[in-house]
């Protein structure tokens, strides 16, 4: 059950990656956002000190959501691990289409929001590339999977994502599209 409160921070939330998704997040105000979210200025600052504070909450709210879609996609699968990260890439990416543009927004505007966004976006890509170590630990017919390859694995994923999430044409289709070209990328690497 969420409270009165919690539905305004999901608000403002909200109201900040639409407003971001328009505008970009050097360009958003605070105006903005409250405008975006239908909330006082007062109800913004109750929430968040300022707009980086709000990218940062977005932003791992995103991530923490991502990792648990991940996290059952990977216990709910059968199969050979090839068929394994098949069904983790079409979650992840599936996951990243039902959230809109908060998942445009988050992937492109989070890589330019100073130290503290670039520290929780590492920290996220860390936890993303455990779950590839996790998976190919999973089973014993495969190489061991260096973590910093699993880094570079999730940083090529986020590069294809990038691509496809283009915030200055906004030509980019949906990113399930990609699931068998990021699934044989993944397969490559951990395969090798």
């Amino acid at each position: 059950m969420t409270t009165a409160a919690d539905d305004a921070r999901i608000r403002v939330m909200q109201g900040f990656t639409a407003a971001v998704a328009e505008r970009g997040y050097a360009a958003t105000t605070i105006a903005d956002i409250v405008a975006a979210a239908r909330v006082s200025k007062r109800t913004f600052y109750e929430h968040f000190p300022d707009k980086e504070a709000c990218l940062l909450a977005t932003y791992r709210a995103s991530a923490e959501r991502l990792e648990r879609i991940l996290r059952e996609a990977g216990q709910q699968t059968g199969g050979g691990w090839r068929e394994r990260v098949h069904a983790l890439v079409t979650a992840y990416l599936s996951a990243l289409d039902a959230a809109g543009p908060a998942s445009r927004t988050v992937l492109v505007e989070v890589q330019a929001a100073g130290p503290r966004a670039f520290r929780m976006r590492s920290e996220t890509q860390h936890r993303f590339a455990a779950l590839f170590v996790e998976l190919v630990e999973s089973d014993p017919a495969l190489p061991p999977l260096d973590p910093a390859l699993a880094i570079a694995l999730v940083g090529g994923i986020n590069e294809l994502l990038l691509h496809a999430a283009d915030p200055y044409t906004r030509d980019g289709g949906p990113f399930i599209a990609l699931a068998d070209t990021v699934a044989d990328f993944a397969g490559a690497v951990i395969g090798r």
